[in-house]
């Protein structure tokens, strides 16, 4: 006998539209997780979505013979800045295939080494900077990381120089994600003629601001022709080998807005390292004793560091597990059967077509799997502690051929950044101004009103 999925009690027609704040999806979808364990569901507007909150279900739901990514909600909500981009398409859309094979050669983990010097210098650019300032200013790392990955990604894949980490305004990029990702999310759940009379300008806006930047780097590379090679090379020249097709003028300009999109969780996951590493010192000693044996007191970070500090992969891994930058994604059962589906060999039935949401906040914390689920312990990352663990809570980057194409370059990028943080600057809380784990986010999670000193090492 099937258990019943439990379901919070909500309002007639309205449904449990109260229990979700479309200001802070994913922080809502924790408390829910937290009082109703590890599946639940909701109905909003007469449609049911489940939740899965524990490892072991998302483990089963990540089964690429059974299930597969669910493209709905606000995932088609984007669709009208980036189209069918690579996040965006739907399973039976041809342009998502053409455009992983054109791009994932550029994405993979030798091409991406060739990037690491421009990843190390915007690093240190934002260093120098952090080091110059009084070390007695208080500021956001989040808005400084923000710039620092839109200046890298753009530099690397891109091909282009952006000055945007010294610049003293935002650049227009950032706000613009910003706007657009939480209309999509805040869009399925209100009635479509709001959706159009009051909120249909703010989502022009951003798209137009999107779509404009991608542009101006085509015409960019245009009108300054290089040899080089990188990913914006391959998105206007290169052929699909299968068959033979070419990505369109406006498909350039989808898959180059996605790539900040998709980034935006990186400097999320580096915000929520500052945090960890303030509030465990030890952790701090120890990784500065890695990078003096690695490295020396005297050396420079190479590439060939990255995969010798073992200790600060294990950072980079915590960290992605406790902040869940990218806080979760979308699957649904294969289509082709018409019967009930059962998980966990029958304990829990959903319908052929239920679509289902993993909760990482929940799957990447449960108890059954780690122990002390929210202390932060970079050594249950390493070696055969990490290998032992299940793969349900290793998805930070998704799964299976629809995860992040980009997680060579983040995975370079946040270790980078982490190892050069933690050998240059001392970070201390800025207590009063808003200290504390307090986050919202859309497609991103990240920490708001946190503010922090930083001075750089003697």
């Amino acid at each position: 006998m099937t258990s019943p999925i439990p379901q919070p009690p909500g309002l007639p027609l309205l449904g449990n539209v109260k229990d979700v704040d479309p200001s802070n999806t994913w922080w809502s979808l924790k408390t829910l997780a937290d009082k109703y364990g590890e599946i639940f569901q909701i109905k909003a507007l007469g449609h049911k979505i489940v939740f899965i909150a524990s490892a072991a279900l998302a483990q089963e739901i990540c089964d690429e013979k059974r299930f597969r990514k669910y493209v709905g909600g606000p995932i088609v909500e984007i669709r009208y800045t980036v189209h069918d981009a690579l996040f965006t398409a739907f399973d039976h859309e041809e342009n998502w295939g053409i455009a992983h094979r054109i791009m994932a050669p550029l994405l993979s983990k030798e091409s991406v080494a060739n990037h690491f010097d421009e990843i190390l210098l915007c690093t240190q650019e934002l260093i120098n900077k952090w080091k110059s300032q009084d070390p007695n200013t208080k500021f956001q790392p989040l808005k400084d990381l923000n710039n620092l990955n839109l200046e890298a990604t753009a530099l690397t894949l891109l091909g282009k120089k952006l000055g945007c980490i010294n610049s003293p305004q935002e650049h227009p990029v950032i706000q613009a994600m910003e706007d657009a990702t939480s209309e999509a999310m805040k869009r399925p759940n209100r009635p479509k003629l709001l959706n159009w009379l009051v909120y249909g300008g703010k989502f022009k806006r951003a798209t137009k601001t999107l779509r404009g930047f991608a542009a101006e780097c085509v015409s960019y590379r245009k009108e300054n022709p290089t040899d080089r090679h990188d990913l914006l090379w391959a998105l206007m020249n290169s052929t699909d080998p299968e068959t033979g097709k070419q990505l369109t003028d406006e498909q350039v300009i989808d898959e180059i807005i996605s790539m900040p999109i998709g980034s935006s969780t990186a400097p999320c996951a580096l915000t929520s390292l500052v945090y960890y590493l303030i509030q465990n010192p030890q952790v701090v000693v120890k990784a500065r004793e890695e990078l003096n044996t690695v490295i020396g007191p005297d050396g420079e970070l190479k590439h060939e560091h990255l995969s010798q500090l073992d200790y600060i992969q294990g950072i980079v891994r915590e960290t992605l597990r406790l902040s869940n930058a990218a806080p979760g994604f979308n699957i649904e059962p294969i289509p082709g059967t018409t019967g009930p589906v059962l998980l966990q060999g029958g304990k829990y039935q959903i319908a052929h077509n239920q679509p289902m949401i993993i909760v990482l906040a929940a799957v990447n914390r449960d108890p059954t799997v780690f122990e002390s689920p929210l202390e932060f312990k970079p050594e249950r990352m390493m070696g055969e502690d990490f290998e032992r663990l299940p793969a349900g809570v290793k998805k930070w980057f998704g799964n299976g051929k629809r995860a992040c194409i980009g997680k060579n370059w983040a995975w370079d990028f946040l270790m980078v950044v982490t190892a050069r943080l933690i050998g240059e600057i001392d970070f201390e809380g800025a207590v009063g101004e808003g200290w504390g784990e307090k986050t919202d986010g859309w497609f991103n999670v990240r920490f708001i009103d946190f503010w922090v000193k930083a001075k750089g090492r003697v």
